[in-house]
């Protein structure tokens, strides 16, 4: 008896085809795939993917303790600005004149690293409510958050996710576990 040709070969497993920024099945069209990570305590430092550009990580040294944050054109899906901004010993007038002056339809990515909350006020609140944002009034010292809203949303952003930093749950020694949020964002069809 043969057991050799097609029907009897034994094929590897399939292996899981990934889509851009690592997503696992594609987007719609018109929509822009992302992947934005928190960082892990203070040692493994946020990323923020976007259609398989990696807009802010360790490796490019774009990013550091606090929020970090990359403002995109909702239209077009090109990188507008990216920067870190720190909320432990930076002054919170840097990040309030960086998103102050926001243009309707401008797509603004989050991912927290270390602490993200403690320079925050009632403007930056407020500022980042406006874009979306369920979960920025409760942010606190050390928490993860990790966000995507736009200029002139008008529902909640369905992009947050964010964990309390708790002695009793937290992965980490005095930190909670990171974030990892994915998906595909609807394009903008034109920019006011």
């Amino acid at each position: 008896m043969r057991l050799a040709g097609p029907e009897n070969s034994v094929t590897a497993e399939p292996r899981a085809r990934k889509y851009k920024c690592g997503l696992p099945q594609p987007c719609p069209e018109e929509h822009l795939a992302f992947r934005v990570v928190s960082g892990a305590a203070n040692v493994i430092g946020p990323k923020i993917c976007l259609e398989d550009r990696m807009l802010m990580s360790s490796v490019k040294d774009n990013v550091g303790r606090g929020l970090n944050i990359a403002l995109v054109n909702g239209v077009s899906g090109e990188l507008i600005e990216a920067r870190a901004f720190d909320m432990w010993a930076g002054d919170v007038n840097d990040l309030l004149k960086f998103i102050r002056p926001l243009h309707e339809g401008t797509l603004v990515f989050v991912a927290s690293y270390d602490d993200p909350a403690t320079k925050m006020n009632e403007e930056t609140r407020k500022l980042f409510s406006d874009l979306g944002s369920k979960n920025v009034k409760d942010l606190a010292f050390r928490d993860s958050w990790v966000f995507v809203g736009a200029k002139g949303v008008q529902n909640k952003s369905p992009f947050e996710q964010h964990v309390k930093n708790s002695k009793h749950s937290n992965k980490y020694e005095g930190w909670p576990e990171a974030l990892e949020m994915e998906g595909c964002i609807p394009r903008r069809t034109t920019a006011s």
